[in-house]
């Protein structure tokens, strides 16, 4: 196992944690785990949105980096799977979210992070967009064409 000072020994604890759990550690959050034994900096989650939303029954794969100077700094996370959401870049799946960035606090966990990515997809915040179309379909009332396409793409993309 790689070491990185505070950063290795935290996500160490964090994993250790989620390591006892018998089953997923959220109903909605089915795997977080380090993509190697020997490098705690890179890990996979894959969310799984509520069913009662736009995204329900897809399954959604994120790739999280974490920093050296975690817990200090926030990890990058980003969509691996293509999403259509105001927040979300469509290409890059680079995530445009507070708390991975401006309001990120040290008490946060990657669990925490991926409970908020899982809120921001049933709140999405179109005044800070990465993706423009989604963005606008919501600022111009048009509620049933996003759902559409939210819905089209997570049968496309995030559903076996």
């Amino acid at each position: 196992m790689q070491r990185r000072g505070a950063a290795a020994k935290r996500l160490a604890h964090e994993w250790r944690a989620l390591a006892k759990l018998d089953a997923p550690a959220d109903e909605f959050i089915m795997h977080l785990a380090p993509v190697s034994d020997d490098d705690l900096m890179h890990w996979r989650a894959v969310v799984q949105p509520p069913p009662t939303g736009v995204y329900g029954g897809g399954r959604f794969e994120l790739e999280i980096v974490v920093p050296d100077t975690y817990p200090i700094k926030p990890p990058s996370m980003r969509f691996r799977t293509r999403i259509f959401h105001p927040n979300v870049h469509w290409k890059t799946g680079e995530i445009c979210l507070d708390v991975l960035q401006t309001q990120w606090s040290p008490a946060w966990t990657l669990h925490s992070a991926c409970t908020a990515v899982l809120a921001l997809l049933d709140a999405p915040a179109p005044e800070s967009p990465l993706n423009v179309d989604a963005a606008n379909l919501l600022r111009t009332g048009d509620a049933v064409a996003y759902r559409s396409l939210c819905q089209m793409y997570t049968r496309l993309y995030a559903m076996a």
